[in-house]
């Protein structure tokens, strides 16, 4: 039985995340059943997440904000960098979500995946910052990570850091969406 209004706490005080998940869960609950928060918690992972260290901060902050809080569900967003083969620089970035719930439950979602600049990639992997920073410096921006992200700059404005976030929030939330099909279903034996 869902809380009336639902309680969300977001794993992050950063305005994109907290508004991706804000229209994500008005589209499903409606906007007055629903209050969004965001909380400032730890993501017990790198600044800049390599491969599962992304989900494993997702999860931390989807717990974290869920505890801090005392909401109803605990959402975390995390972006990072994955090894992926025959792409330019071997990586590609993807944004994860998990929401986490009072019952232990953690669904997971993530959004497209795309690459990031060469010389970005290369910066991370040789320590000299994030990719926010790194996209920063070389389009002469400032706040990227707070506004459009690296995903406005780099598609120029076709689709936004919210838009990408609210991808992976909504992914997340698809087992939530229909719990008859994911949570009540029997186990088969393989």
């Amino acid at each position: 039985m869902l809380a009336d209004p639902l309680k969300v706490a977001v794993g992050s005080t950063n305005p994109v995340k907290v508004e991706a998940t804000r229209n994500v869960m008005a589209k499903i609950y409606g906007r007055s059943k629903v209050r969004v928060q965001g909380v400032k918690v730890s993501s017990g992972v790198p600044s800049q997440p390599i491969g599962f260290q992304t989900v494993q901060g997702a999860i931390n902050r989807a717990l974290e904000a869920l505890k801090a809080a005392e909401a109803d569900l605990g959402v975390g967003i995390e972006a990072g960098l994955f090894p992926q083969e025959r792409t330019l620089t071997g990586y590609m970035d993807f944004q994860w979500c998990a929401i986490a719930d009072r019952d232990g439950k953690i669904t997971l979602g993530c959004g497209p995946g795309f690459e990031m600049p060469p010389r970005v990639v290369e910066g991370v992997l040789k320590g000299e910052g994030e990719v926010g920073s790194l996209i920063e410096k070389l389009f002469g921006v400032r706040r990227v990570k707070e506004t459009i992200g690296a995903i406005g700059i780099l598609s120029k404005g076709i689709i936004d850091r919210v838009k990408l976030a609210e991808i992976a929030v909504l992914m997340a939330m698809i087992p939530r969406m229909n719990p008859e099909t994911y949570f009540n279903a029997e186990k088969t034996e393989g």
